[in-house]
């Protein structure tokens, strides 16, 4: 609680001597799934209209909780993919990033780090745009250039959006 409410009196301080919208996604994540609603809970209490949750360490049952959580309670759910790599980055065993874009898609959430193509979480153009496809679009044409094997149709599932992470900056 301390912290959240330290981040807020920040928020507002930098709205009030700008003049301008700011924002910050509180981080949820917890050891147990009563501590992240604790944590959800009292977020929104303070106004925090996002929150955050680390989908991979939080556990795919315990976001989907949330996410559902946060569409009852009115509040955006940020996907952060901390731990992705230990599963994705390496090519003789895990899960690739693109089959957990689809879980998280099926799990719930808003907004996902996707990764981008420049700066320091870049990755290969093609992929990355593939997994962008599967967060948002509802229906992926097969393109073996972007990792997409066959057809795939979402039907009525939400799509996430794909946030730009890691180093993004003008110079790119």
């Amino acid at each position: 609680g301390e912290y959240f409410d330290f981040v807020m009196e920040a928020i507002q301080k930098a709205e009030a001597e700008t003049g301008e919208r700011k924002g910050h996604y509180l981080n949820v994540t917890a050891p147990t799934p009563e501590e992240m609603y604790k944590r959800a809970e009292y977020a929104k209490e303070i106004g925090a209209p996002i929150i955050m949750h680390d989908y991979i360490t939080g556990g795919f049952c315990a976001n989907t909780g949330l996410a559902n959580w946060c569409r009852d309670n009115g509040m955006l759910l940020h996907i952060h993919r901390a731990m992705h790599a230990v599963l994705d980055r390496n090519p003789h065993h895990g899960i690739h990033f693109r089959v957990l874009t689809k879980i998280l898609r099926l799990s719930g959430g808003d907004h996902l780090h996707s990764g981008t193509v420049v700066g320091k979480l870049e990755g290969d153009r093609e992929a990355t745009l593939g997994w962008i496809d599967i967060m948002r679009d509802r229906f992926i044409k097969e393109d073996r250039s972007r990792g997409i094997f066959f057809d795939q149709d979402w039907g009525s599932m939400p799509g996430v959006m794909p946030v730009a992470s890691g180093g993004i900056h003008v110079w790119h």
